[in-house]
């Protein structure tokens, strides 16, 4: 089992290497992985947690964490798809598989933030089309000598694209999101299942059903693996500050639901801290690999 954090590139930092720093620290304490997110602009509750502090690029900042450190593996969690131009994202993330040596990993959502959607000029009705179209153009640009792809949006053919990705054949893809919709994604077109709600039985469940729906889409079920991104907040403990979850407001409840979701088949946690303190990220970072990852 895998553990990993996000990083603060979302939550307003006054310097993008804050986020390195950070990713810094989680490498030299042993964590798995390091996550960013994505959002152009700051509306919704972007800009109500934001206003008008940075929310700086999530794949500017992998690409600077790429080139200082050697081992993390980098992921987003998650891009959304709907807004970014499949063809350049797919050149985007195989560039960043190379600087990081195949330590990339593309988690994909198809976003739900209306004012978002209408500031971009892109109608949410088409926000699942868009979605599985991206993954799919970007698997054909990834994997064929001569990449060709028709819809109505997009046609393509004679054309090279590089580079490929330093995985091969491509890097792993994470859908996220709990909907239907996101499951029947995750199912036809995912690496991995990447949700960030419900409880462990919910979870389990619901895994049950993408294995299900992977297998009539003539997918091997063992081939989608489950993932699980979960909101961590800080706790002040004394003069340091620990991380606690919804439910789990104790250092050994917090161990206690990780191992839950664990026995359900969860492969990869995300803890998404979800506050801007760096003081508070860096003790709740010590705590999770002192603490929290040798027991889970």
């Amino acid at each position: 089992m895998k553990l990993g954090i996000t990083l603060p590139n979302s939550w307003g930092v006054d310097e993008p290497q804050q986020s390195v720093e950070v990713a810094k620290l989680a490498e030299d304490r042993g964590l798995d992985s390091v996550w960013v997110m994505d959002h152009l602009f700051n509306v919704g509750f972007v800009r109500d947690r934001l206003e008008d502090r940075p929310y700086w690029h999530p794949l500017a900042t992998l690409t600077a964490v790429a080139t200082q450190t050697s081992r993390i593996t980098l992921g987003s969690s998650v891009m959304v798809l709907p807004y970014h131009n499949p063809i350049e994202l797919a050149k985007y993330i195989a560039t960043l598989d190379h600087f990081s040596k195949g330590r990339t990993i593309l988690g994909v959502g198809a976003g739900g933030l209306e004012s978002e959607f209408h500031a971009l000029g892109v109608p949410t009705t088409e926000r699942a089309l868009l979605t599985d179209e991206s993954i799919e153009i970007m698997k054909v640009l990834w994997t064929e000598a001569n990449p060709t792809f028709k819809s109505e949006r997009w046609d393509f053919s004679d054309v090279k694209f590089s580079p490929k990705c330093y995985q091969q054949p491509h890097v792993p893809i994470w859908v996220g999101g709990g909907a239907p919709g996101a499951r029947r994604r995750a199912a036809r077109l995912g690496d991995a299942w990447h949700p960030n709600g419900g409880s462990p039985e919910t979870l389990a469940e619901q895994a049950a059903e993408v294995r299900a729906l992977a297998e009539q889409a003539g997918r091997d079920p063992a081939a989608v693996g489950l993932t699980f991104r979960m909101s961590i907040t800080p706790e002040r403990d004394g003069s340091s500050f620990r991380p606690v979850a919804r439910d789990a407001t104790t250092t050994e409840a917090l161990i206690d639901l990780l191992n839950r979701y664990a026995e359900v088949g969860v492969e990869h946690f995300v803890l998404a801290l979800d506050f801007a303190d760096l003081d508070a990220i860096t003790d709740v970072v010590e705590h999770i690999a002192s603490e929290i990852r040798p027991k889970v």
